[in-house]
């Protein structure tokens, strides 16, 4: 019964990403924060993260991981992303009765920005804010000893000075243990949901008598992705192991990309690289991270560093303008 309940799971995940419009078209979908990975860790691996989550940061890569957890755990994520603009993740995870629970806060946000008029063809003189938002609650399951299957329902918001539009979407994903060298698939499609638009109301431009015309059909969809990933153990002992990970992603904005990483453990100090392949920018990552138990909590400290080619690098002779990402996760 259980084999047949795996495969029903395994068949709907895959039936429901291949049967999504999946299409090529950049500039198409709005809410791009929902794209930008989180933990320290997972960057550092070069995002090839789908099969290898395992804890609270499950939230966001594939809701299956967090039933791979026993104890409570809480995750703070900040990232220095390009063009001066900051993201910012906490989580929670814990096992109940009923299986495993999760909840999360997603924001991205830019400092205060300059308003510039048509008329004047210049500042203003007044500034505005843009910032977008996620929260969700997530829940997973172990149903064999080697296979889980989570699902992450979410609300979606973004402001951009007085305007605003919302939604939600959901993640459903699933994690399975072939017994032979660690090796894992996971597989998670992410942001499936329907399209969001701005809340444009008829003042708008009360001089425009075209502008509920104007504004019709102007709903877009959200980056929905499939990702599809494998780990596994190159060596593992007591105190050390190397593994490495593999993964395809598919976007409905973007063409095919594949991510790549490894991560080397050693005693309590990790060393991470990875890099994606396909992207306009992104490039290599370099991570470290460090693991610190104490009486209270186990804390794992990590930090990440990705190349951004023209947006921002070691390639443009300044590292500062990269992306750089710090997490920390308290295991309890």
């Amino acid at each position: 019964m259980k084999k047949k309940i795996i495969i029903i799971l395994l068949m709907t995940l895959i039936c429901v990403s291949l049967s999504a419009e999946i299409f090529g078209k950049a500039g198409t979908a709005s809410m791009q924060f929902l794209k930008l990975g989180i933990d320290a860790r997972a960057i550092g691996m070069g995002e090839a993260y789908t099969a290898v989550t395992d804890d609270v940061s499950s939230v966001f890569w594939n809701p299956a991981g967090i039933a791979w957890k026993y104890e409570t755990q809480v995750f703070i994520s900040h990232t220095n992303w390009v063009a001066e603009t900051y993201h910012d993740f906490v989580a929670v995870s814990t096992e109940t009765n009923y299986g495993y629970f999760g909840a999360f806060a997603s924001v991205f946000h830019t400092p205060p920005m300059d308003e510039t008029s048509v008329d004047k063809f210049g500042p203003t003189g007044r500034t505005f804010h843009f910032t977008n938002m996620a929260y969700g609650l997530t829940y997973a399951n172990r149903f064999t000893d080697r296979f889980s299957f989570g699902v992450t329902g979410k609300f979606l918001y973004e402001q951009i000075a007085e305007h605003s539009m919302h939604g939600f979407a959901f993640d459903v994903g699933s994690l399975y243990n072939t017994g032979f060298r660690n090796i894992t698939v996971g597989m998670a499609l992410r942001n499936f949901g329907p399209d969001v638009g701005y809340d444009l109301d008829e003042n708008f431009h009360p001089d425009d008598p075209l502008e509920d015309r104007d504004n019709s059909g102007s709903d877009f969809p959200i980056p929905m992705a499939f990702s599809l990933g494998i780990v596994g153990d190159v060596f593992r002992n007591e105190t050390d192991y190397l593994i490495f990970s593999a993964q395809l992603d598919n976007v409905v904005d973007r063409k095919e990309t594949w991510n790549v990483g490894a991560e080397y453990k050693l005693y309590n100090l990790f060393l991470r690289c990875g890099y994606q392949i396909g992207f306009d920018a992104a490039s290599y990552s370099l991570g470290f991270g460090v693991r610190v138990p104490t009486r209270m909590a186990i804390f794992n400290v990590d930090y990440a560093y990705t190349e951004m080619g023209r947006l921002g690098g070691l390639s443009n002779g300044d590292i500062l303008s990269g992306a750089h990402r710090l997490s920390l996760k308290m295991s309890f």
